[in-house]
């Protein structure tokens, strides 16, 4: 009995990872506005009916694409933060951790800032899903924070540092996405760079 009730969590997973893979590739290709559950249905070769099972909406499908990226972003940070020392180190790894993840996935960049399709346009996938994907994404950037208060800042000054670093990574990253970087005449990767080792420079003279 136990046996048969794993093959059905098993295949039940299996199903659900499936019906992500294709609500993900339909994202991709109309964004959030333009997607249906019936599209997605249809991409992963299953009937609405089906869905409703697992996601009572599109809006819960995206919320699980997007978690399962931030997901993957914090492993991406983890495994930089891991191998650092100093919170000099904790700091700069974190940051650039984040930076590489979206630069190395743009599509990722795509999804987070809801791109698809459409432009930078304010969405919403409910109160409690948009709270729950915020608090995941900023648990990727609360390395840069304890670093910041490892370093001598205070508590509203390392709030602040990391939301500096979020918006700096993310303005650069959107340039780089958008080409609009080679007006520059620079690399993005050098550009977060600078901003690092300015903001680690000021920490460093407290």
């Amino acid at each position: 009995m136990a046996g048969r009730k794993r093959g059905r969590y098993a295949a039940t997973d299996t199903k659900r990872a499936g019906i992500v893979t294709a609500a993900r590739a339909v994202f991709e290709r109309e964004g959030l506005d333009g997607a249906s559950l019936r599209a997605i249905a249809a991409e992963a070769g299953y009937t609405p009916a089906a869905l409703y099972f697992h996601f009572d909406s599109k809006e819960a499908l995206y919320a699980e694409v997007l978690g399962r990226s931030i997901k993957t972003l914090q492993e991406a940070v983890d495994a930089a933060v891991a191998t650092a020392g100093t919170p000099s180190e904790c700091f700069s790894a974190a940051a650039l951790a984040f930076f590489d993840f979206y630069a190395e996935n743009p599509r990722d960049l795509d999804l987070g800032f809801y791109l698809f399709r459409g432009g930078m346009r304010p969405h919403g996938l409910g109160r409690e899903r948009d709270r729950a994907l915020n608090e995941a994404l900023e648990a990727t950037l609360a390395p840069i924070r304890a670093a910041a208060l490892a370093l001598g800042a205070d508590a509203a000054q390392a709030e602040l540092i990391m939301a500096d670093a979020f918006a700096h990574a993310s303005g650069v990253l959107l340039l780089a996405h958008t080409r609009r970087i080679r007006m520059f005449g620079t690399s993005p990767r050098a550009l977060m760079e600078r901003h690092v080792e300015t903001e680690l420079d000021r920490l460093l003279r407290r």
